[in-house]
């Protein structure tokens, strides 16, 4: 006889298994003991469950001798992760079902490099903000780990300073930081040490109790130290009955090989499952629309080809400069900072073939086919730039190797825009334009979609000859202001017949009262679950460097100067020249861009 308990909708299996624990074992074969995911959103995201079943002690002839022992094991399932054998006496088991029934699980989360910017900026107020919203699951603690000296009251004080409530919903806001607070402890330790590691798994363990213990590690630190932590944290610090999944922060290297390095050295101590590579873009809300805007809509999927589409933009600007972070900025540039990972995941998502499935393996197996199907970037594709001290109403803005952490003979560039193709059936000949630079005129990040001129258009000698100004384009602003709007010819009310561009817009802010969730959230959220949707897996990384890595290569070996612009201007003038060599103009510098 075997029965099963789930921790689920149908859930009344606690209190039979129960009973079944209570029959003489003679005429129980096996009774099974399983949990689900109860908060989680996906099967791929349940976790594994138990099994109680007879084991014969040292001598026995069969598992139905008088002196059985029973005992409670994880199963050998490969959605394990991390998972080894714990014992539980028969006599256990009333309190185990019992745990079932109460979330028999927990989760602890460890913020490695606790003291720096991005976990004190981002990932504490993403836990925060998913504890506010419930998303968290029952049982939950945050560990702090970093080599700086704290306290636990300490690190709560930090952190209490950067943590808000949702402008649309503040209710209980105070006393849900206080809960949360309680929840936060910090331990001090080097990131090479096991013996540290080892202290921090004690301390996890005095707070998951009898639970099944599920850890998730957040290196929020520099990459040349990843592999020193991830060595420390399989070995000392890994959940003996639960899963074990590593969040690893951007750059992922510096070129193919330092990658693939990076990758073979993680894989040392972690299988593929438990590597979650964060690109936070990914987490964006318009960039997570992206795929229901066309693959749900019948007026956008016919139209997503080379046959309709004239050209794809995607901008990232920022208007300041590097602030003091030059010295970390020039060891990458903004190549390797926005373009190879930001821009590179939108356009593959954005031109990826529909996926057999949402399941996260069927989509990144579509992303990986696009970035295949591109060729290596050239010299002559790209354009490079730098930016240059600048006076504005009375205000000097300082340049880039201005900053006291640059070298002054940097050729970093700060700015580039590069013209790529992606030689598919669908995409053929199509230009997908990428721009992206620091200290320019504004802040935003979209993707502008240019459909080709209406053939033999009946109105054309109402837009002169500019037949750019009668092309429909559809922009989908991911930051700031979010908003999608396509843009279409109107006739002006009037007994004439004059034509305008008027906007069909979706402003986020506008239609939805509900605040934006931050990318953190999402992406934390996911990685806690196993949904794997938004992060990067190693083949597409692969596929993703190898595209700019000869580029990047003969930048520096020839120390190409980049053209300088203006702190605050638009960039520098090679970036239209770059554009009209493919017949594009980019979208984002037309006066009417800040109408919209």
């Amino acid at each position: 006889m075997a029965l099963s308990c789930m921790r689920c909708p149908a859930a009344a299996g606690a209190a039979s298994a129960r009973r079944a624990a209570a029959q003489p074992l003679a005429t129980a074969a096996a009774v099974s003991f399983a949990r689900c995911g109860g908060f989680g959103r996906s099967a791929a995201a349940a976790a594994a469950c138990w099994r109680i079943h007879a084991v014969a002690p040292q001598g026995a002839k069969a598992p139905m001798d008088a002196d059985v022992k029973h005992v409670v094991t994880p199963p050998t399932s490969p959605k394990v992760e991390n998972g080894s054998p714990s014992e539980i006496t028969l006599d256990d088991f009333e309190d185990l079902s019992a745990l079932c029934k109460n979330d028999d699980s927990t989760v602890s989360i460890t913020v490695v490099g606790a003291s720096g910017d991005l976990a004190k900026k981002k990932i504490f107020p993403a836990l925060f903000a998913l504890y506010y919203e419930d998303c968290l699951p029952k049982h939950f603690t945050i560990f702090g780990y970093a080599r700086s000296k704290m306290t636990d009251a300490e690190l709560r004080n930090m952190v209490s300073k950067t943590l808000t409530c949702r402008i649309d919903k503040r209710e209980n806001c105070s006393e849900k930081m206080e809960e949360f607070l309680k929840r936060c402890f910090y331990h001090s330790g080097q990131y090479d040490s096991e013996e540290h590691f080892l202290d921090l798994d004690k301390k996890l363990k005095q707070h998951e109790g009898f639970r099944v213990s599920n850890r998730l590690f957040y290196l929020s630190i520099p990459p040349n130290i990843f592999l020193d932590v991830v060595k420390c944290a399989s070995k000392s610090a890994s959940s003996v009955n639960g899963w074990t999944r590593v969040i690893v922060e951007k750059p992922f290297g510096r070129d193919s090989e330092s990658s693939a390095a990076l990758t073979r050295g993680l894989k040392q101590y972690l299988v593929e499952d438990q590597i979650f590579r964060i690109d936070h873009y990914l987490g964006k809300e318009l960039v997570e629309n992206l795929s229901v805007l066309r693959f749900s809509n019948l007026v956008f999927e016919p139209l997503w080809s080379r046959q309709y589409i004239r050209n794809v933009q995607l901008i990232f600007s920022e208007d300041f400069g590097t602030e003091g972070r030059g010295g970390y900025f020039d060891g990458y540039g903004i190549i390797r900072d926005i373009m190879q990972n930001h821009l590179l995941q939108i356009l593959a998502l954005f031109a990826m073939e529909t996926p057999v499935s949402l399941e996260a393996e069927d989509i990144r197996n579509e992303k990986v086919k696009v970035l295949r199907s591109m060729k290596p970037l050239q010299l002559e594709d790209v354009v490079i730039g730098q930016y240059k001290s600048h006076t504005k109403g009375g205000t000097t803005y300082p340049g880039y190797t201005d900053d006291k952490t640059v070298p002054k003979d940097s050729v970093t560039p700060t700015f580039a825009a590069a013209g790529l193709f992606i030689n598919n059936a669908r995409w053929d000949g199509v230009p997908f334009l990428m721009k992206a630079g620091k200290a320019l005129h504004t802040k935003r990040a979209e993707i502008r979609v240019q459909f080709r001129h209406v053939p033999g258009n009946l109105y054309k000698g109402s837009f002169g000859t500019d037949l750019d100004r009668a092309t429909n384009e559809l922009v989908i602003r991911v930051q700031p202001d979010e908003a999608i709007y396509l843009k279409i010819n109107n006739k002006i009310p009037g007994l004439g017949m004059r034509l305008d561009r008027s906007n069909l817009n979706l402003h986020y802010a506008a239609r939805y009262s509900k605040e934006i969730p931050d990318a953190y959230e999402r992406l934390l959220l996911d990685a806690i679950e196993g949904e794997r949707r938004l992060f990067i897996r190693s083949d597409e990384l692969d596929a993703a460097w190898s595209l700019f890595t000869p580029l990047l290569k003969e930048l520096e070996e020839k120390r190409i100067a980049p053209e300088l612009y203006p702190y605050g201007s638009r960039g520098p003038v090679g970036a239209h020249y770059l554009a009209a060599k493919y017949n594009v103009r980019w979208g984002d510098l037309s006066a009417e861009h800040y109408k919209a």
